[in-house]
């Protein structure tokens, strides 16, 4: 896997979970990466995107993992956070034509935006969960993608 997808991941996290990245889309523009200086990739569209699918929070299923997070030792987010991932991608209907790295993505990006808005003392280490994971379980899939700029989270 191409190390710039893993600074990519990292990137479009930190914008995901920072709201004034996405009121100012101009510092995106301040943000480098290792690829090529015509490299359209921009942390701030693609965590917009993601914040679409997050947006459709189930807060009945999700509630349960607040508690199995909040109360997870620092060094154990990460294992409950990729296992809460997995449940919620359980739980969910099969559908044929979707990757299954789709829903890892949507499920992670929901229980990431969950905790940002009901236990923001557990941000960082739940961006650093995220980060993890995504690179992980779904970064090899973005690179056969072509990269985060050709991934539809939908």
């Amino acid at each position: 896997m191409p190390p710039d997808i893993q600074d990519q991941t990292y990137r479009i996290v930190l914008c995901l979970f920072d709201d004034q990245y996405a009121e100012n889309r101009g510092f995106a523009n301040d943000l480098q990466t290792d690829g090529d200086d015509d490299d359209s990739f921009d942390p701030v569209i693609i965590a917009d995107k993601l914040r679409e699918i997050g947006d459709e929070i189930q807060e009945t299923v999700i509630w349960k993992f607040k508690n199995d997070l909040q109360n997870a030792a620092r060094g154990q987010v990460e294992k409950v956070f990729s296992s809460a991932v997995d449940t919620l991608c359980k739980s969910w209907v099969t559908e044929g034509e979707v990757a299954p790295e789709k829903h890892l993505l949507k499920a992670s990006v929901m229980l990431g935006l969950y905790v940002k808005k009901n236990c923001p003392d557990m941000v960082t280490a739940v961006q650093s969960a995220m980060t993890t994971f995504l690179n992980t379980r779904v970064a090899p899939w973005v690179a056969q993608q072509g990269g985060w700029d050709n991934v539809d989270p939908e």
